[in-house]
């Protein structure tokens, strides 16, 4: 079976049921409901190791900002993992130029804030510059 799962035992679907998302096996309301400590065994050593560490003074007002409102907020905070009372939130990230709009969706849990607003742009090249050389300024655009 697939991450979206039905509660069906025979595991069919039809087209008009509803998806419901398992994070290792485990849905949203039951991870909702578990305490820190037994969401971090779920995850991967690096974020149960950043989550088992505790929170900073900042991550925890954080936190409070964000169980209380409904709007979104802005951070800096790049470097907190996404936990279950976040989900279905929106969060406007820093990536150093400009507030990228976060919606956190329940498979981005375990993952970081920062891992969903990049902090580089693709490069795209224009017409030759200043320094070129004299026959580049004959070249084509195409």
């Amino acid at each position: 079976m697939d991450q979206y799962q039905q509660g069906d035992p025979e595991g069919k679907r039809s087209d008009n049921m509803a998806k419901v998302y398992l994070f290792r096996g485990k849905a949203i309301e039951e991870l909702q409901k578990m305490s820190l400590e037994d969401f971090s065994k779920l995850l991967t050593s690096r974020q149960r190791r950043a989550l088992l560490r505790g929170f900073s003074i900042e991550e925890k007002k954080f936190l409070e900002r964000l169980r209380k409102s409904n709007k979104p907020l802005k951070t800096h905070l790049r470097e907190v993992v996404i936990v279950p009372e976040m989900v279905f939130k929106k969060v406007l990230v820093h990536n150093g130029n400009t507030w990228v709009a976060v919606d956190i969706k329940p498979e981005m849990l375990g993952h970081r804030l920062g891992e969903f607003a990049l902090t580089r742009k693709k490069v795209i090249h224009s017409a030759p510059g200043v320094g070129a050389t004299k026959a580049s300024k004959f070249m084509p655009l195409k």
